[in-house]
């Protein structure tokens, strides 16, 4: 697996994975988990030379750090470990964003202890807290590397002037945003604001939430719990407009004789050296598909039909309801 940079002095592999999904009965369900067949695909991830594994506290909430804990137990050594913190809670119930030093502090404390590890190679605040001035977040932060709790700091969904206004603060690592063919807000300016403060970029649900993979054409193909039952552009009115970036996908990944989730993520690789994607995976079977996608050498054709079929602002309706979207680019 080759490597990649994530800020100045943070190496991690070029696709990570994603953790959120490999827990049975949580919050965010993206059908049928095992959590044996999750253990025994970070395992064999681990194998292939993915070194970056993601979590946060919020999945489950917190049991799917406590799978990554037990799947990691003896095999630490050479892994960057994320996971993130945002909100207050009543037990198991979310109680609203606290974005203070001290829920920071309260978060990474639970975090180390679930994942058990001595050290968080990156962590993130998951979500703005509007309420908590970006630098007394940030400031809050980085007391917690000073006093070695964590290596790394990152954000998530953040806007462009949060971002300006936190590396002012201390050096940010890595944000990590919904980038894939089928969301490209970001291209507008917050890629440029990484680049210029060497932020890196982590692309979460770079598969479009599984639609660019392919499998998925209606809602009949979704769990009744699934989560993206949810989802505005999953829904009738908005699938079958969406499928026409699926088909070009397809298109190009029968021209190599690849998969179309191995197109997506090139196609994300493909946009800049600090983009890192982290499709999240549940099973070996796709792990080990998406793991391959850095050798999918696309062609100036391949990049010219992926643009011309996804369009930035072409996607059939908002990446989240109206509640999740009053929740990102802050």
């Amino acid at each position: 697996m080759m490597k990649r940079w994530l800020g100045q002095r943070f190496e991690v592999s070029a696709i990570g994975i994603g953790c959120m999904p490999m827990i049975a009965g949580g919050n965010i369900s993206y059908g049928q988990a095992d959590e044996g067949e999750s253990i025994a695909t970070i395992h064999e991830a681990i194998d292939l030379g993915v070194t970056f594994l993601d979590t946060a506290e919020m999945y489950g909430p917190f049991t799917n750090e406590e799978l990554v804990g037990r799947a990691i137990k003896g095999k630490r050594t050479g892994l960057q470990i994320a996971t993130k913190f945002a909100m207050k809670w009543n037990g198991n119930e979310m109680a609203g964003l606290d974005g203070s030093p001290a829920n920071a502090r309260r978060a990474v404390e639970g975090s180390l202890q679930r994942l058990g590890i001595d050290v968080i190679d990156l962590f993130y605040q998951h979500r703005v807290d509007p309420n908590v001035p970006i630098e007394e977040t940030v400031g809050g932060m980085a007391e917690l590397v000073k006093e070695g709790k964590i290596l790394h700091i990152g954000l998530s969904e953040a806007g462009p002037e949060t971002l300006r206004r936190a590396v002012a603060t201390h050096p940010i690592a890595a944000l990590q945003s919904e980038y894939s063919l089928w969301e490209r807000d970001v291209e507008d300016e917050i890629l440029d604001v990484c680049r210029e403060h060497d932020i890196g970029f982590v692309a979460y649900s770079p598969l479009g939430r599984g639609f660019l993979a392919g499998g998925i054409r209606s809602l009949d193909d979704l769990a009744p719990d699934d989560w993206r039952r949810n989802d505005p552009r999953y829904s009738a009115e908005n699938m079958p407009r969406n499928l026409g970036v699926v088909d070009t996908v397809a298109k190009v990944a029968a021209r190599h004789g690849v998969s179309n989730a191995q197109v997506a993520l090139a196609w994300l690789l493909a946009q800049g050296s600090n983009i890192v994607p982290i499709p999240g995976v549940k099973r070996r079977a796709t792990m080990r598909d998406s793991a391959e996608a850095y050798r999918v050498p696309l062609t100036e054709q391949d990049m010219a039909e992926l643009d011309a079929a996804a369009p930035r602002g072409g996607t059939a309706g908002p990446r989240y309801a109206e509640r999740g979207m009053r929740m990102v680019r802050l």
